[in-house]
């Protein structure tokens, strides 16, 4: 049966229940209707993404990203004056202001806290727990989640390297694998290549307790993204969105995965550019590093905000090419429901 086709209503009342009881744990964990997150992607994920995808029964997260104290607290005031119900926020474990960050979380009684970005410290544990908030961290592996788990996460997020924005090596199918039989102490949810509810469906049979999703909401109606970010997405394909190119080992280049476009390109040249002055003795290999690493700076800015998506960082993952229109947070959701319920209730059918 396919998802786009009337449901009949016993089966699918049916297919929701069973969907109800695969994420239970996720749900109850959040506290919101369906177990779903919202990627937290800088410049996007902000106040009418977040309550938008909160309103419509999901789980939005505040990307802080590079925001200081004030700008967090403001982010977080006018998130929760365009909604009542339950977000996170996403914290870069790297940055320099992450204790008064966590600070201004506990502050507005955020009740889940994000920390991405690397391990956290032993301190910021501690001032997330304290501060009567649930913890969140990704894990790369198994051996990194059971650490996680010893040191206080209340939950985990498994992403594979098919998300997009900065990656790890490992797909999200070998990554489920390896983690979701073997860890059932806490929530782990699922990330990376997201798009459709039959995926989420295996995730969570295979142990999931919910999924999270970046790319489907980028485009969403609610997003504040540039029109010219959203046809980007739209028009794009899987094969589309590629991770950075390292030249040279000695200047290491954090992958990150978005669309290649005249940027990507002119960063393969700058790389080469540098490697060579480099090379002559023009550069120390500090600052030849410092300037491969600089050739970014406000690119994703550029293309979210201000639409300049041939030079700017389009960062987006392989789901990308699922996102087929703009549509509004709600509709989307609704969409994975409906996808979700088919393949139950097909599953359930008798052969023909």
């Amino acid at each position: 049966m396919a998802p786009d086709t009337p449901l009949p209503a016993p089966e699918l009342a049916q297919a929701r229940a069973r969907l109800d009881a695969l994420w239970r744990r996720g749900v109850e964990f959040l506290g919101c209707e369906v177990a779903i997150l919202g990627g937290a992607m800088s410049w996007v994920s902000e106040r009418h993404l977040v309550s938008a995808i909160s309103n419509a029964g999901g789980f939005g997260v505040i990307a802080c990203g590079a925001m200081n104290p004030a700008q967090l607290a403001a982010e977080i005031a006018g998130t929760q004056a365009l909604t009542s119900r339950p977000f996170g926020v996403n914290l870069i474990t790297m940055h320099p202001e992450l204790m008064a960050l966590i600070e201004v979380c506990l502050a507005h009684r955020i009740g889940h806290i994000v920390l991405a970005g690397g391990v956290p410290s032993g301190p910021a544990v501690r001032a997330v727990k304290d501060g009567g908030a649930k913890l969140i961290c990704f894990a790369p592996a198994l051996v990194l989640a059971r650490r996680l788990l010893r040191t206080g996460a209340d939950a985990l997020v498994i992403e594979g390297s098919e998300a997009g924005g900065h990656i790890g090596p490992v797909s999200l199918t070998v990554l489920a694998q390896e983690i979701l039989p073997h860890l059932r102490e806490i929530p782990v949810f699922v990330a990376g290549g997201l798009g459709r509810g039959e995926a989420i469906l295996a995730y969570l049979e295979m142990g999931a307790a919910g999924a999270q999703l970046g790319s489907r909401f980028a485009a969403a109606s609610e997003s504040i993204a540039h029109p010219r970010f959203k046809a980007a997405f739209i028009r794009a394909h899987a094969r589309d969105a590629l991770p950075s190119i390292q030249l040279d080992e000695r200047f290491p280049v954090i992958p990150v995965r978005g669309l290649v476009n005249a940027g990507t390109k002119q960063f393969l040249a700058h790389q080469g550019e540098v490697r060579q002055r480099f090379l002559d003795g023009l550069l120390t290999r500090e600052a030849a590093q410092l300037e491969i690493e600089h050739f970014w700076a406000g690119a994703l800015r550029r293309a979210v905000i201000d639409g300049d998506v041939e030079h700017g960082s389009v960062m987006a993952g392989q789901s990308v090419g699922m996102v087929e229109a703009e549509q509004p947070v709600r509709a989307i959701l609704d969409e994975l429901l409906a996808q979700a319920s088919a393949a139950l209730i097909a599953r359930a059918a008798p052969p023909v």
